[in-house]
């Protein structure tokens, strides 16, 4: 494991490339030691760029699949708009890009929270009682007892040509993260690592751990949507029961998810399904966690 940012991180690519070129043909990994967003870098090498007026060649977009590592982002994005801060070593962010065509993008993120849930939790995922990684709908994963959030997930899409193609960006806190500069606003929920539940980890076994079985939620996800993922989520939902408040002021119980990830709300106006990504959800007892560092 690395211990100062100047010591080398042995990211696993070969591993990587070796287990999941079989199941996506074209798949490549890159590493690269700062960036942007890498969310924003693989949209833009999908979309490619046309010919300018000076006659230039433009760049043809490029739908293979790619993973994209950043040990350190400058501009990295969260939901909503928010902003990620990470630190080389400290957290781990990567994004994963690919052609999927499933029949209903419903669920997605829920289903890419859960594949990582239980690959860093999986003797909970095993237990009977309540497990120590948590999902909060639609995007984070949050450590209980008390809830602080240990990663969050962006997901995004682009057409071209009749083809979809999905941008899943991942940002895990491995270890206390201790900022040059600090935040503009100060983090409103307490940040938790991966070091907290496993001191062992670090960036690179956390990436090789966690990217064959995402792989394969996602492809389960493209053939199957949301609906065989729906029980497994439920057993992580950290908002069921809870008392939640939407985005626009709304008030109610949470419900758990419905067999398209939609959540359910139950208000002074009865029960209402929530599917819109601009909506955000939060448990009246715990703060934002909008500006929590490295995610």
């Amino acid at each position: 494991m690395s211990d100062t940012l100047t010591d080398p991180i042995r990211w696993p690519a070969e591993a990587l490339w070796e287990a999941l070129a079989p199941v996506l043909p074209g798949f490549t990994v890159e590493i690269l030691p700062e960036i942007d967003s890498s969310n924003s870098e693989l949209m833009r090498r999908f979309r490619g760029s046309p010919s300018d007026s000076g006659g230039s060649p433009g760049i043809a977009p490029r739908p293979e699949p790619l993973l994209l590592v950043a040990e350190q982002q400058s501009a990295g994005r969260g939901r909503l708009g928010r902003s990620w801060q990470s630190r080389r070593g400290d957290s781990l962010t990567f994004s994963l890009g690919l052609p999927l065509q499933p029949a209903d993008w419903s669920g997605l993120s829920l289903v890419v929270g859960l594949s990582l849930a239980e690959s860093l939790d999986p003797a909970a995922a095993r237990a009977t009682g309540q497990p120590s990684i948590g999902l909060k709908w639609p995007n984070d994963l949050w450590l209980s007892q008390p809830d602080r959030k240990l990663a969050g997930i962006l997901v995004e899409t682009a057409s071209w040509e009749g083809q979809r193609y999905v941008v899943i960006g991942v940002g895990i806190n491995i270890r206390p993260l201790q900022l040059a500069t600090a935040p503009a606003a100060p983090a409103a929920m307490a940040p938790a690592c991966l070091q907290d539940l496993q001191p062992g980890m670090d960036a690179a076994a956390t990436l090789l751990r966690v990217l064959p079985p995402l792989v394969q939620a996602l492809q389960a996800f493209e053939q199957f949507g949301f609906a065989p993922f729906q029980k497994r989520f439920a057993a992580r939902d950290v908002l069921a029961g809870r008392e939640v408040k939407l985005s626009d002021g709304s008030q109610g119980t949470a419900h758990g998810v419905a067999e398209n990830g939609a959540l359910l709300v139950h208000t002074a106006a009865g029960m209402q399904v929530i599917t819109s990504a601009e909506v955000s959800v939060r448990p009246v007892t715990a703060t934002s966690p909008k500006d929590t560092p490295s995610c």
